[in-house]
């Protein structure tokens, strides 16, 4: 079985710098080679990503559900699913995946659901709403400008 897992693993490294290369045909191939020999919340994951890059949000959430019932402590798909609902403009839908993705025991980058729910909540007008999810993200990644970017733009709004 560790055999298996490790080949899989490859597999998942070079789709996965086929898909940074912009390759999503090669990348597709190889997440789904890696899926059938050992499947991981990752590989799934990652294969939703690359569907969603395609715009083909329904299999890009149905791979994140799949991840899903791989690990359901990873987190990544959760925040996927729900940026995925917010592109579909199903803002509502988007919400309960989004605060799924924040109580994930296994995630990073842990301030992405927080920035999606800030703009779902702008989206729907919630402008204090939004403040609030913005504020969580700089203060789990300071350092990350383009949430200080979207606080500033929350705030222009509020005045």
């Amino acid at each position: 079985m560790e055999g298996l897992k490790e080949k899989a693993m490859k597999l998942f490294e070079e789709a996965y710098k086929y898909h940074m290369l912009g390759d999503l045909d090669r990348a597709i191939e190889l997440y789904k080679k890696s899926i059938d020999i050992y499947p991981t919340a990752e590989a799934w994951t990652f294969l939703g990503w690359a569907y969603s890059m395609r715009g083909n949000y329904e299999g890009a959430i149905e791979a994140c559900k799949r991840a899903i019932e791989i690990d359901p402590d990873f987190g990544n798909p959760y925040n996927d699913i729900g940026s995925y609902l917010i592109e579909l403009g199903q803002l509502d839908e988007a919400i309960e995946w989004l605060e799924k993705a924040k109580r994930a025991k296994r995630y990073e980058p842990r301030h992405y659901p927080y920035i999606n729910l800030a703009k779902v909540y702008m989206l729907k007008g919630k402008l204090y709403e939004a403040l609030r999810e913005i504020e969580e993200a700089i203060k789990i990644r300071p350092d990350y400008r383009p949430a200080h970017m979207l606080r500033h733009q929350i705030l222009g709004m509020l005045n």
